[in-house]
């Protein structure tokens, strides 16, 4: 079973998509989704998106093939970046220095944005294979940090062990922490080091009380919203099919969370990921 199949699993996904919400005042991005597992086109989900004031996305691949997928559907569209990577639990079956050297080729695509998305996932894997997940990981920060991308992380139920890597290889200039998992705590820790957090429809789930506390803490120029779609539909959709075009149910959650008016988280949410991905 792949690490999506996996992921999809766990998501217990049903029903059909959900209606799309009021649109967005500012345009901001869809941090991270996965375009190539989502019912219907591409270009179908970009115009969704657009529709409520997503302009933007990035595609993120979890294998060699899906990395190709993404860096290939990111040269069609003027409004999707791509992302590549080995996913932590497809890496935990190790990970041939072709592959690497691939991944390095991608990355250096005029619309590959990011080396994601790469970490360590506990939650999956066995403790034998962490060491694998490991490795992967320590070359994924080197790629990034070789070809000048963000590293973009998958962090479950492993906030220690991927903290520590980072200190010990020396973290790229920018670091972003995908479907951010931690608590307050984590989300200082974070802060302190410079790491941007995105967060995704998880943070409006009922039992997201840590997480909530965490996106009400987060430094607003740290924070970016995600999908990570079709996965983690935010409620009151918890189940159905997530797409780009629901980031603004997630956004508004966590201007009510922090307090602050949702144009105005918008906004700064907007320049930060410019600041990280680069202009369009």
């Amino acid at each position: 079973m792949t690490a999506e199949n996996a992921r999809a699993k766990d998501t217990g996904r049903k029903g059909g998509p959900p209606p799309a919400p009021d649109p967005l005042d500012v345009e901001i991005i869809d941090s991270h989704c996965h375009l190539d597992l989502m019912d219907g086109s591409p270009a179908e989900a970009v115009a969704a998106a657009r529709a409520v004031g997503i302009r933007r996305m990035v595609t993120v691949g979890v294998d060699l093939p899906t990395s190709r997928w993404q860096a290939d559907v990111a040269g069609q569209f003027p409004d999707v970046y791509a992302a590549v990577a080995i996913h932590p639990n497809e890496a935990a079956r190790g990970v041939d220095e072709r592959t690497f050297a691939e991944l390095t080729a991608l990355a250096r695509l005029p619309k590959v944005r990011a080396v994601g998305e790469t970490g360590l996932d506990y939650y999956r894997t066995a403790p034998e294979q962490h060491a694998a997940q490991q490795a992967s990981f320590r070359r994924h920060i080197a790629i990034a940090k070789e070809t000048g991308r963000p590293l973009m992380i998958h962090d479950r139920e492993a906030h220690a062990d991927t903290l520590r890597i980072l200190a010990q290889e020396g973290a790229p200039e920018t670091v972003v922490f995908h479907a951010f998992s931690g608590d307050a705590e984590m989300a200082k820790t974070c802060a302190d080091a410079g790491y941007v957090m995105s967060f995704a429809g998880n943070v409006t789930f009922k039992n997201a009380d840590g997480l909530r506390a965490a996106a009400a803490v987060a430094p607003a120029d740290l924070l970016l919203v995600e999908t990570d779609s079709p996965f983690l539909t935010p409620m009151p959709y918890r189940g159905r099919p997530n797409g780009p075009y629901l980031v603004p149910l997630t956004l508004r959650a966590i201007a009510e969370v922090r307090g602050t008016p949702v144009d105005e988280l918008a906004a700064t949410v907007a320049t930060t990921a410019e600041r990280v991905f680069g202009p369009w």
